[in-house]
């Protein structure tokens, strides 16, 4: 009895029903595939050939050291190339190129303004090339595309020299903007300071004696008032001292003339005695005074000439005693009387040198007080004066500051005159396309490949799930309900024979041919770019 059994359907590939595939359907996927290469690589051949010219513009650094001339421009190339880059493929730019070289005109189509600058900024292509960490630009290369090779090589050409022409008038004008906008603060700056340097001029003039500075002379003038006004003091109390000897002398005179009558020689005892009386006195003065001036002090020297005066009486009147007759006596009162007038002159001269004194005491003590008046007002002064001298300093700090910043732009911008910074410098000129950029012929080839194939794999798969035959004996087996147990092999006659043997020919020579094709128009491809 036969054991019925079911198969279990299997998960993996079935490389056999692949491989049956391959077998049955390999003309219908040669012949898709060689259409869809031909279709490809024949549209290559069609559309229109685009040649591509480059440069390469190199950003050469400055050739002046940094250490003597900062540069007065932004390091940032990347910004400055993007704004640059932006000008040059503006509409008014990329218009006067389109004019000069009659660009996108060929009759076949007709573009507006708008359309052609659409275009060519489409046509043209920066790239930029960064050292090896990535971090610096150190040059950039410019690409146009164009249907002429010599336009293209044209066209690089102009934008090439736009590009180093803006780079150097930008970086000229903002290094000269730099230096007109330092120059301009520095005329605030150079006002400013003359704005404080005045209030500090006009302070010290309405403070003319009560300034920091005068302190010392100040000290000093007001020492030597006060040592004037201790001198007139001391002469003052001289010349009261002096003024109340003269008022006693002249009273005692007085008293002897009016005794002189009644009692001579009493008298003149008297006059005698009063006479070495005030001799005495004056010499006890003349020696005090001795002791604290010269010679050449005018108290001293008056105190001697008053005491040869006394002596002089003293001898006249010692001379009218002796004689004792009356002519004697009439000279004696005529000297007295010179003697009286002539102290009544000294009292009357010493009453004004006491007035004169005190008058300038006086004005001593009104010059002390205005010098310590002012150097009470010296605190108060300082504060002030401190608070304009520090506006003043941090005004002169900062016009030294711009004024070195105003010369080091100037400097700079000097650099960018004599074209000493940081420059564009074409390295590569303009190529001139030998072979076109577009299309690539060989890479069109690579693509047909790919499109045919899948095309192929499309109809292949298209007709299998079209067939509804049964090809295979696991086909069969799988629409049975029960298991085979016998088979009855194939047989397959002479003419079954040569018809598989044909076919196998005719696949592997359509294989053969189809790989041939494609090869030689890779190799054509390849040698006509």
């Amino acid at each position: 009895m036969a054991e019925i059994s079911e198969e279990q359907p299997s998960t993996g590939l079935d490389f056999q029903r692949y491989l049956d595939i391959v077998r049955r359907r390999h003309l219908q996927f040669l012949i898709p595939a060689l259409l869809g290469w031909m279709i490809v690589w024949g549209a290559s051949w069609v559309l229109p050939v685009r040649y591509r010219s480059s440069t390469l513009i190199l950003v050469e650094q400055p050739t002046m050291p940094k250490n003597y001339v900062q540069s007065n421009v932004s390091d940032d190339l990347q910004d400055r190339l993007q704004s640059i880059t932006q000008q040059i493929l503006s509409r008014t730019r990329l218009l006067l190129i389109i004019d000069k070289l009659h660009l996108y005109s060929d009759g076949r189509k007709q573009f507006t303004p708008d359309d052609k600058v659409a275009q060519m900024r489409k046509d043209i292509m920066i790239e930029l090339v960064h050292d090896a960490h990535g971090d610096q630009i150190t040059a950039f290369r410019i690409y146009y595309s164009a249907h002429d090779p010599h336009v293209a090589q044209m066209v690089t050409t102009e934008l090439t020299d736009l590009f180093i022409k803006e780079n150097s008038k930008v970086r000229l004008q903002e290094s000269a903007d730099t230096t007109k906008f330092i120059e301009s603060q520095l005329e605030a700056a150079r006002q400013d300071l003359a704005a404080q340097e005045a209030k500090i001029k006009e302070f010290e003039s309405q403070h003319i004696g009560e300034l920091p500075s005068q302190q010392a002379s100040n000290l000093q003038i007001l020492s030597g008032y006060q040592s004037q006004l201790q001198s007139e003091q001391d002469a003052l109390n001289t010349a009261k001292q002096q003024r109340v000897y003269y008022e006693t002398l002249i009273e005692q005179y007085r008293n002897l003339h009016g005794k002189s009558a009644s009692a001579g020689g009493e008298g003149g005892e008297s006059s005698l005695t009063a006479i070495e009386d005030e001799l005495s006195k004056l010499n006890a003065k003349l020696a005090d005074l001795e002791a604290r001036y010269t010679e050449d002090y005018p108290d001293v020297q008056r105190t001697k000439r008053d005491i040869a005066k006394l002596e002089k009486q003293r001898e006249a009147f010692i001379l009218g005693q002796k004689s004792g007759g009356g002519a004697p006596a009439r000279s004696t009162d005529s000297t007295e009387s010179a003697t009286m007038l002539q102290l009544q002159s000294q009292l009357h001269a010493n009453q004004t040198e006491v007035a004169n004194r005190e008058e300038a005491i006086t004005a001593l003590k009104g010059r002390i007080n205005g010098y310590q008046e002012r150097l009470n007002q010296e605190p108060a002064r300082e504060q002030e004066l401190a608070d304009l001298t520090r506006n003043d300093e941090q005004s002169k700090a900062n016009y030294d500051d711009l004024l070195k910043k105003k010369n080091e732009s100037a400097m700079a911008t000097s650099m960018e005159q004599m074209q000493q910074g940081e420059r564009f410098t074409q390295l590569d000129p303009p190529s001139l396309p030998i072979k076109p950029d577009f299309p690539n012929r060989l890479k069109f080839c690579g693509i047909g490949v790919g499109v045919g194939m899948a095309f192929g794999i499309l109809v292949v798969a298209g007709l299998e799930v079209m067939d509804d035959r049964l090809h295979s004996e696991k086909e069969i087996k799988a629409l049975l309900p029960i298991a085979v147990i016998s088979e009855i092999p194939e047989v397959v006659s002479a003419l079954d024979e040569s018809r598989v043997k044909k076919r196998l020919v005719l696949g592997w020579a359509t294989a053969a041919l189809v790989a041939a094709t494609i090869l030689a128009g890779s190799a054509f491809s390849y040698l006509h770019d």
